[in-house]
């Protein structure tokens, strides 16, 4: 699904590939896509197969890019409308066949090859069913193994076809020359079994493997299929059933209860609750009137409603959280770049082991050039990459699904790998440790005129800053006037003029460095309530003092509280007064707090705790804070609804809840763990597997392992990897 980025130059797309067979095919999609003229980056994906893009349109098309990917031996589908699950189903089935019918053509060679080796025409028998196998049901092995050799590329198609090849064929020449051998005196081996079974294990490993990688995918699926097929449109009063896909802007849609929203809107009529824990992985449903906002793919649950709908197709905060997802689980963790270059020449260093390995055992082995045969293909079948290529993405894509699934949106995998490393979290007041809906509770006037208000009210409803709105909508019911040169100042409050004059709403600083001077004292019990204080001048002339209380989060005391708990150094930075920061940061306990900041000053807060050596988290609303949150070596937005600041954070908390943080620090931990244990598993495995089937036992206790050992063993590596990712799921 090709997607414009913010940068109008470039364009992005997310396009599932075929033809891949291990970590060596990603780095080879991958290489040959980067060196195309026009694309920006690209990133291939083993585990979900899939080819991340971002390129210059004018440049290339993605057109280009098929026919360049293709021209290496792999394919991938431009078409969106291509369902591609469906083709996955084809893939699995087919591999089901293959893989039984396999089995039971290599059975009876195994026990022909093992025990019944003197029986009338057993070698001619074990030709007869292993052929099927190996030239029939593992016909793609030799075809992209071919395909890869006429561009100079290898992977591991390359290494199943030259062991699975050069035993079928030796075994053949054996057979029906046997006196070659025998007129030096070695015995004529045929190693039918070995090539028959190896195809068959490997066969069963691939059908396992996707299996266990298609439920690391589950949380796309389970995003996808919250979209309803179809909708109900209200047209002239009569009601319709049409397809999501001809769902307009402006339409009038009806959702019955126990049905899903199909798109983003507003509700014109009715009143129910919504189950919006697709969102927000919270479990109690949110009450929804008149002029609220609905989100598709949550869940209407008693009420009928009728809602406008206002945005539609790939514009839903569905869509874009599924894009999101997406974009993440294909992004790579900064350790997969020196997988992906060890991935890179690690088929050319073994298919080189491999010969040397038949070149030791010939030189020095009694029956030398058989058994250095024999270790030759064992080493082929061992040393698969698929283990190693499978070990990063799969933990990542499991805990970034996880992740979406309780209502932490992660942006890319480098994130997931910071986060397990921040030592030091600032927090954002407004909206984040409180509830950030702040409310008018007291405004005194100095000498009031008649416009005086809707001078205000026009002032503030003209900026988005939850303080300005909670002064707008204390004034809801007023009718603005047409103020002139409205300058809003980010942090510190807002100017315009109106008939002349010049008006100002802001804090203290604000005012003061206008050159208007506040001679005036705040309360005591207004500030005993945690107010912000915001002023109201004309010229130089003080007008209001406004005094808007906020209340602190539920769950906000406990979530600092847990973060304390695991060594985090918790700051509080806020652009409020010096009283309120000091009541908010007491009631929450934290000790380190900074109040009257300007965005900019909270960068350079950030900037001096880093030059410390410390690793910095930012949470923040995304929107003010964003100077900060691009400081700081970890960004997290906290929003809700269609407030959501994805392009700004790498890490954003639909339901604004201070606990996600926790959660997300906790499953960042988890992954990072589980890759550490993946490429632990797939190093040590082909560190002691390799060396084994080359036969480095073997002057001690004469063990030479058995190619079809090293096939299952593969195979294992492989699905073990897959299965142990798959374990993030059911953890806390």
């Amino acid at each position: 699904m090709a997607k414009s980025t913010n940068n109008t130059s470039t364009a992005k797309g997310i396009y599932p590939v075929t033809g891949m067979s291990c970590a060596s095919c990603a780095n080879n999609i991958e290489s040959a896509t980067q060196a195309l003229t026009g694309v920006v980056n690209a990133s291939v994906n083993f585990a979900n197969e899939k080819l991340l893009v971002e390129y210059n349109p004018q440049l290339i098309q993605p057109g280009a890019l098929k026919e360049a990917i293709r021209q290496i031996g792999y394919d991938i589908e431009l078409d969106e409308s291509v369902d591609t699950s469906q083709a996955h189903q084809q893939k699995l089935s087919s591999l089901r066949f293959k893989t039984i019918l396999s089995i039971i053509l290599s059975a009876p060679v195994v026990f022909i090859g093992m025990f019944w080796m003197n029986m009338p025409y057993a070698n001619e028998i074990m030709l007869i069913l292993s052929t099927p196998v190996i030239f029939w049901l593992g016909k793609d092995f030799f075809v992209n193994a071919w395909k890869q050799a006429r561009h100079r590329k290898a992977n591991m198609d390359t290494l199943v076809a030259l062991s699975t090849g050069i035993a079928y064929i030796f075994s053949v020449f054996n057979m029906i020359f046997p006196q070659v051998w025998h007129e030096i005196g070695l015995h004529n081996h045929v190693y039918f079994e070995s090539a028959a079974v190896i195809i068959s294990f490997i066969l069963l490993g691939r059908y396992l493997e996707e299996k266990a990688k298609e439920s690391t995918s589950g949380a796309i699926k389970k995003l996808i299929g919250l979209q309803p097929d179809e909708v109900t449109i209200l047209y002239e009063g009569k009601a319709s059933a049409i397809l999501l896909s001809a769902v307009k802007i402006d339409d009038i849609l009806l959702v019955k209860p126990g049905e899903k929203i199909a798109v983003d809107g507003v509700v014109v009529d009715g009143s129910s609750y919504i189950d919006e824990s697709m969102l927000n992985g919270e479990p109690m449903p949110v009450q929804k009137k008149q002029a609220d906002k609905v989100f598709a793919g949550t869940i209407n649950q008693n009420g009928s409603l009728q809602y406008k709908a206002q945005k539609v197709g790939k514009d839903t905060l569905l869509a874009q959280i599924i894009q999101l997802v997406e974009s993440a689980q294909g992004s790579k963790a900064p350790v997969q770049k020196l997988v992906d270059k060890i991935a890179g020449i690690f088929v050319p260093v073994i298919i080189l082991l491999s010969i040397v390995t038949l070149i030791t055992w010939s030189v020095l082995g009694e029956n030398g050039f058989s058994q250095g045969l024999y270790a030759m293909i064992t080493v082929l079948i061992i040393a698969c990459p698929c283990a190693l290529g499978l070990a990063t993405p799969t933990a990542l894509m499991v805990g970034i699904g996880k992740g979406a699934e309780k209502g932490i949106l992660i942006k890319d995998a480098e994130s997931l790998e910071v986060a397990k490393s921040i030592d030091t979290i600032i927090l954002d007041k407004t909206g984040t440790i409180t509830e950030g809906k702040p409310l008018v509770t007291h405004i005194e006037w100095f000498n009031k005129k008649e416009k005086d208000e809707q001078i205000l009210y026009s002032l503030e409803h003209l900026s988005d800053h939850p303080i300005a709105k909670a002064i707008s909508n204390h004034y809801s019911d007023m009718l603005p006037v047409a103020v002139q040169n409205f300058e809003n100042y980010t942090g510190r409050g807002v100017k315009a003029s109106f008939e002349g004059k010049n008006y100002f709403a802001g804090n203290r600083f604000f005012l003061e460095e206008n050159g208007i001077q506040l001679n005036y004292s705040i309360p005591a019990e207004l500030l005993k309530h945690a107010p912000t204080i915001i002023w109201m001048a004309e010229d130089t002339t003080v007008k209001a003092m406004i005094s808007i209380a906020d209340t602190v989060k539920t769950g906000s005391v406990e979530a600092i509280r847990q973060l304390q708990a695991k060594g985090m150094e918790i700051h509080m930075l806020t652009g409020d007064n010096a009283d309120t920061a000091k009541l908010i940061a007491e009631q929450v306990n934290i000790s380190h707090y900074q109040a009257d900041m300007l965005p900019q000053q909270k960068a350079a807060f950030i900037e001096v705790l880093q030059k410390e050596g410390r690793k910095v988290a930012m949470v923040g609303d995304g929107i003010n804070d964003s100077t900060a949150l691009a400081q700081a070596d970890l960004s997290i937005a906290m929003g809700s609804g269609s407030d959501i600041a994805m392009d700004v954070a790498q890490m954003t908390i639909i339901s604004s809840d201070l606990n996600k943080i926790v959660a997300a620090i906790e499953l960042s931990k988890q992954t990072s763990n589980t890759i550490r244990q993946n490429l632990a598993w797939a190093f040590i495995y082909n560190l002691i597997g390799i060396p084994v089937a080359a036969g480095v036992l073997y002057p001690f206790n004469g063990f030479l392992l058995n190619p079809m050992l090293a096939g299952a063993a593969m195979a294992l590596s492989s699905v073990s990897v897959v299965v142990n990712s798959l374990r993030l799921k059911w953890k806390q």
